[in-house]
């Protein structure tokens, strides 16, 4: 009896090509202006053509590619309004995720949010980027779980992607360690307002790291924004 031969469905090749693509571009190994050559792309995965072209059309659906011209695609290159916009997005949904976190997380949850504590800092130790990015997405993930809102969770989805992105230009890693050590024990304090009080705090000094890394802008971890963006205080 001869053996026959498992065909990847057409969905499941796109999918993997997908994935792929977005996980260089997050790590830097596609850098902002890369081109994306369809035939090179098909070659480099051992696919055909067509699962590559609509990979690339779902990443420009992400906000990771843009098209300079109708044959021409490219690694986008984020904009301070980029930036900002997105971050205004994680303040608003992260924030109000830590206050429900803190009042509905259970021990169960507490106890795996303070094991990927363990993993960040044996990374952070290491100097280990990528699994620091992916520790400390699994974090922010989990937060989003002890809240009990899957609404808030499709909310982000869609952008999570580029916000992996974004942050993993900021290579403050042990300053981010010690926050994010402040916001589990704030949402295991039990404390709605503590814990959203230490989400806003976390989500602004973290914007105001990305700014500096990602357009080479001096300041400090703590100090106010620019009017207008993510940190300014609301004028009366």
């Amino acid at each position: 009896m001869s053996s026959m031969t498992k065909i990847e469905p057409l969905g499941a090749i796109r999918e993997r090509v997908l994935a792929g693509l977005r996980q260089e571009i997050i790590s830097g190994t596609l850098r902002p202006g890369d081109r994306l050559v369809e035939r090179e792309l098909a070659d480099r995965f051992g696919v055909s053509r067509v699962p590559v072209r609509e990979a690339v059309r779902a990443l420009v659906a992400e906000g990771f590619v843009h098209f300079e011209t109708p044959r021409r695609a490219v690694v986008r290159r984020l904009t301070r309004q980029d930036v900002q916009e997105l971050f205004e997005l994680r303040e608003a949904l992260e924030v109000y995720a830590a206050g429900l976190a803190a009042s509905r997380a259970r021990p169960e949850d507490l106890a795996e949010a303070e094991k990927l504590l363990g993993l960040a800092a044996a990374a952070t130790e290491a100097g280990d980027a990528e699994a620091i990015t992916d520790v400390n997405s699994r974090l922010h993930d989990r937060i989003m779980a002890m809240a009990g809102n899957g609404l808030l969770t499709e909310a982000l989805e869609p952008v999570a992607g580029r916000l992996r992105w974004m942050t993993r230009r900021n290579e403050e890693w042990p300053h981010l360690l010690v926050e994010h050590r402040e916001l589990y024990e704030a949402i295991a304090s039990g404390d709605p307002e503590r814990a959203r009080a230490q989400a806003l705090a976390h989500v602004r000094t973290n914007y105001r790291s990305t700014v500096r890394h990602l357009f080479g802008e001096p300041g400090e971890p703590g100090k106010p924004g620019k009017p207008g963006e993510p940190g300014e205080p609301a004028q009366a």
